[in-house]
Formats: C-alpha cells, structure tokens, sequence
C-alpha cells in the first residue's frame, strides 16, 4: 500500500472513531461528511483500499441507526483494532479487521452492494465535475467518466 493511500486511510480511521467513540445525535450528520471527504480519495487515487474504507464509512453512515448496543461497540473496537494495525503497517491484521467489520455492517443490511455502486457513482460525479471546473464541456466530462450529461448535471447545478 503507498504511503499516501495509508495516510488517508489512516485519517478516515481515526475520524470514523473520534464520531463514534461517544453515541450522539450528530454521529449520522459526521459520518456522512466523513463519507464525502473519503469519496474525494476514491475519485483521485481509484485504489482498491480507497473504496473499501470509503463503502464501510458510508455504509456505517447508512446503518449506524440500526445497529444494536454490543455491534456499536464491536464497531468502534475493529474500527480502533483497524487503526492500530495499518498505524503498524501489518496490513493482514488490517485486513482482517476491514472484514469483521463488514461482517457486522452485512449483519445489519445487506444493501453493501447498492452501497458500493453509490460510493463509486458519486466518485464519478465529482471527478467529471473537476474536469469542467478545468474547461471540459459537461459532456466531455460525463463521456469520460461513463456518466450520461443528466448525472452530472443534476449535480453541476448544485
């Protein structure tokens, strides 16, 4: 794993466990920033790692609510254990680690799938939305990205 992927990663860990470490109301509205914020790293670096880590955050954003006391808490401590391993560069502890924890999320929802089509959709909305920021016409940027122009206009609009 670069260095650079590691470092973002490593943020998303400890921001992901600085919102949960103490249930509040709030936590949803965190994780979905912490979510976006991860998404950016998915549309630069396109890194298998990226969109693990960023699918599990949204995914938690999405089912936070729905998990029961003690999965909550086994979430925070692999998400800490997680942390912990990368933070060593023992990147099979990580790993194991990244799949109990979706083990948990899988238990809650079975929408991981749905989830990681949306991190990927709106990975590719703000790398098209970049390209026009640097010139390219909207469909130029939805033609390279796979999007149609409506996708990324609804959201250019914004």
């Amino acid at each position: 794993m670069k260095e650079e992927i590691r470092s973002e990663i490593l943020y998303d860990l400890r921001e992901a466990i600085k919102i949960l470490d103490v249930k509040e109301p709030k936590d949803v509205e965190e994780l979905k920033d912490l979510s976006n914020h991860a998404i950016e790293d998915v549309a630069l670096y396109k890194e298998l790692d990226t969109i693990s880590i960023t699918v599990l955050i949204y995914s938690l954003y999405k089912i936070i609510q729905q998990l029961n006391p003690v999965d909550y808490q086994r979430t925070v401590q692999e998400l800490k254990i997680a942390k912990q391993a990368l933070e060593k560069i023992n990147l099979k502890s990580y790993n194991q680690s990244i799949r109990r924890l979706y083990h948990i999320i899988n238990k809650t929802s079975t929408k991981t799938k749905e989830h990681l089509q949306d991190v990927m959709q709106a990975a590719r909305i703000k790398k098209s939305t970049a390209l026009v920021e640097k010139g390219l016409s909207i469909g130029q940027a939805a033609g390279l990205m796979g999007l149609s122009n409506w996708d990324l206009q609804q959201y250019a609009a914004k």
